[in-house]
């Protein structure tokens, strides 16, 4: 499971003409699930992107979390995550089946919720994605469990 973490003061997800995710001070979440991703990947991660410390506190130092500072998250489905670029094409046989990473796109939406408020991008919509990133702070979080 890979989420593209990135510190924004606005963002938002539009499918055909119309908003559908849209947050202000929090993290807009790339989220891209692989071929062996389960609940067990998503619950880690929802716990650590909650308490992920890339906001800044009273002394100017990344001290503070998404739910430190009363912000959302903007979760938007991401299967290009996984794409394979070794040729000039690329492959995304690495990414997990569309209807499995549909569920665990909404388990891990509604782990994340239990921390912070939540809203998302549509699952294999075509978005148009609207940020404006705050630093720029963009980080990659990872797990895979052997």
């Amino acid at each position: 499971m890979k989420l593209v973490v990135q510190r924004v003061t606005s963002a938002s997800v539009e499918v055909e003409g119309k908003i559908v995710g849209e947050i202000e001070d929090g993290l807009m979440v790339l989220v891209g699930f692989g071929e062996n991703d389960t609940t067990k990947e998503a619950d880690y991660l929802a716990r650590r992107l909650a308490k992920l410390r890339i906001f800044h506190d009273e002394n100017g130092r990344m001290n503070r979390s998404v739910m430190d500072i009363g912000g959302k998250l903007l979760l938007v489905p991401q299967f290009t995550l996984y794409a394979h670029t070794k040729k000039n094409r690329p492959s995304f046989h690495k990414a997990l089946s569309p209807d499995r990473a549909t569920e665990l796109f909404d388990y891990f939406a509604e782990k994340c919720s239990e921390f912070v408020d939540v809203e998302t991008g549509e699952f294999g919509a075509f978005m148009k994605v609207s940020l404006l990133n705050n630093g720029p702070v963009t980080i990659l979080l990872e797990k895979e469990f052997e």
